[in-house]
């Protein structure tokens, strides 16, 4: 991989929990090499707040994290995207826009945090849980040889890495 910055975005329906940790993981652990956007078909009107007090604790910025549209980056003046993750079934399953320069993508599926019901702590138990599974992915895909790996096995190994649990 060239020392060039690489963009990744995160999709997920609602952008409000899943995508949202995503990218804020993303942006810590990227080390100035590696650059997360995330966005969704059917953005809600902002980050779930429990997503945000997680990511607070964990000592993540949070201050530029919103709920966006895919559409967003779609556009001819957004960023580059390298990777494109889906991190729910729904935004698999839905017809993408064309991203320019065909990204590498796959799909990451966890269930959605911001579903669960249940005392405060149960909530956050969930987000946790949800935050584990992403961290654990993040850095497995950080940590691929990517200047040796062809595209098939590039492939093989996103695959792989969606099915990582902590």
């Amino acid at each position: 991989m060239s020392g060039l910055v690489k963009n990744i975005l995160i999709l997920c329906t609602g952008n409000s929990a899943r995508s949202i940790l995503a990218e804020a993981i993303i942006n810590h652990r990227g080390q100035g090499r590696w650059r997360g956007f995330s966005a969704g078909s059917q953005p809600k009107s902002a980050p779930h707040p429990v997503a945000l007090e997680l990511l607070r604790h964990m000592q993540m910025p949070i201050e530029n994290l919103r709920s966006k549209s895919w559409d967003e980056f779609a556009a001819p003046q957004a960023p580059k995207m390298d990777f494109i993750f889906t991190v729910c079934d729904n935004a698999a399953g839905e017809v993408c826009p064309i991203w320019p320069g065909h990204p590498a993508t796959a799909h990451w599926g966890l269930d959605d945090p911001a579903a669960a019901t249940g005392t405060p702590d149960q909530q956050m138990a969930a987000f946790r849980t949800a935050f584990g599974i992403l961290e654990t992915r993040v850095i497995a895909f950080m940590a691929l040889p990517f200047e040796t790996l062809s595209a098939d096995a590039l492939k093989m190994e996103l695959k792989r890495i969606g099915g990582l649990m902590p």
